[in-house]
């Protein structure tokens, strides 16, 4: 149960942060607001019961959660801008996430067969991308949730000291209390925090016990083409994110992530996606931080990370207990992230060791791919050219989803091109 409690408190901020931009974008109150963040919760917690337990042909049965997609925030906010009211542009989502979703569990059978252009080039090259890309996050907690601002010497203090403790207690620790550092981390960092006034329990005392969320709750979806095709968009690339995902857990628990599993895990994902809306969710995709919670803890049990789940569910009912989550401290989260965040990428980098970047054309491949994927990590705004279409936008703005599709093209012109160049035959007798 301590396992999956870590993986919660590794994914929770990443599930509710979704909600809490997109309703204060919409102009929700407080309490329709705390509503969504309990909706997300209940439906990432139901798929990741999909994923981990799965039934039928859908769940890779991988350690995997699945969360609200981040990806999603940027179309959403965009079919919020093309209706009368912002208000009224929930029902507009959700009946666009659901035809997504619908979508993409149709494709899982065929998407799932570009995992042969997946070699170690290409995977390792995204996962250290999924690591980097996710560092921001991280630091974005440690300067308090305001990436524009400079992060203050508390923060800075209560991120160190977290950082600090985690690493003591990997270095010291054994077992048991070895596996569950980050957790232990987390809350020594929540302490050390309260000695300093960093700790905010308002959500806490004014959450109530029980809720549940209601189905429409905001309506009855409604079904308008161009957020459809938005949307649709946007699966492609969270599947795309998903694939890489699972052949990276598959290296890091010595499974092979095959093309049965990973079209079971596409359709835990799009199944979630596609169920979400009825509970006020939206479209769920991998998260890629648990993946360095299962490198740095080698807790392989996908019941681990079902535990998770059913939390999640859980929390999804009890918005008091999900606020007590939220008691720890971004720059608390932000100390534990860069561990988290950096194993992934280290991952990455050890499964590059072994793609033979010393010849042919692969040091190519890699180093294109990773400077692509950089872009929207190094400058937010890069691609904010109004002659750029809103759906190759969303692409280009992920590091993970650009990185891979430049790894996949390059690999597929250098290595499987029937133009390419080939050796030349010796000569007789040589």
């Amino acid at each position: 149960m301590a396992g999956g409690f870590q993986h919660v408190a590794a994914s929770y901020a990443g599930v509710v942060a979704p909600p809490l931009v997109l309703g204060a974008y919409l102009g929700l109150s407080p309490v329709e607001i705390t509503f969504l963040v309990g909706a997300s919760l209940f439906t990432s917690g139901i798929a990741t019961l999909l994923q981990t337990i799965g039934f039928w042909k859908v769940g890779a049965r991988m350690p995997f959660v699945n969360g609200v997609s981040f990806a999603g925030v940027a179309p959403m906010l965009a079919i919020a801008d093309a209706q009368a009211d912002r208000r009224d542009a929930l029902p507009v989502i959700y009946g666009a996430v659901i035809a997504a979703g619908v979508l993409g569990f149709l494709l899982a059978p065929s998407f799932c067969r570009l995992v042969r252009f997946f070699p170690p080039v290409v995977s390792g090259t995204v996962i250290t991308l999924i690591g980097i890309t996710l560092l921001p996050v991280s630091f974005g907690w440690i300067q308090g949730g305001h990436p524009e601002r400079p992060a203050s010497l508390t923060n800075l203090g209560l991120a160190g000291a977290t950082l600090l403790i985690v690493l003591v207690l990997r270095r010291t620790l054994t077992g048991f209390l070895r596996q569950i550092a980050i957790l232990l981390g987390l809350i020594a960092g929540t302490l050390v925090a309260a000695t300093v006034g960093a700790v905010d329990t308002t959500a806490l005392r004014h959450a109530a016990v029980v809720g549940f969320p209601a189905p429409f709750h905001f309506g009855q979806p409604r079904f308008e083409v161009s957020a459809i095709v938005s949307m649709c968009v946007l699966m492609l690339v969270c599947m795309t994110e998903s694939t890489a995902d699972m052949l990276a857990l598959g290296a890091i628990v010595e499974r092979e992530a095959d093309e049965k599993v990973i079209a079971a895990g596409l359709r835990a994902d799009t199944l979630g996606s596609a169920l979400g809306p009825l509970f006020n969710g939206f479209t769920n995709s991998a998260f890629a931080q648990n993946i360095g919670l299962v490198a740095l803890t080698r807790v392989r049990s996908r019941h681990t990370v079902a535990a998770c789940g059913l939390m999640f569910v859980l929390l999804g009912l009890s918005p008091v207990f999900a606020s007590l989550i939220a008691v720890v401290p971004q720059p608390v989260l932000g100390g534990a992230g860069i561990v988290l965040f950096g194993t992934v990428a280290a991952s990455g980098i050890d499964v590059l060791r072994t793609a033979g970047l010393d010849h042919g054309d692969n040091l190519l491949i890699a180093a294109v791919s990773l400077g692509v994927g950089l872009v929207p990590v190094v400058s937010r705004t890069f691609y904010d050219n109004p002659a750029i279409p809103e759906t190759l936008k969303i692409i280009l703005d992920s590091g993970v989803s650009a990185g891979c599709l430049t790894a996949v093209v390059l690999n597929l012109a250098f290595h499987h091109a029937r133009w390419r160049r080939r050796p030349r035959p010796s000569p007789p007798g040589s």
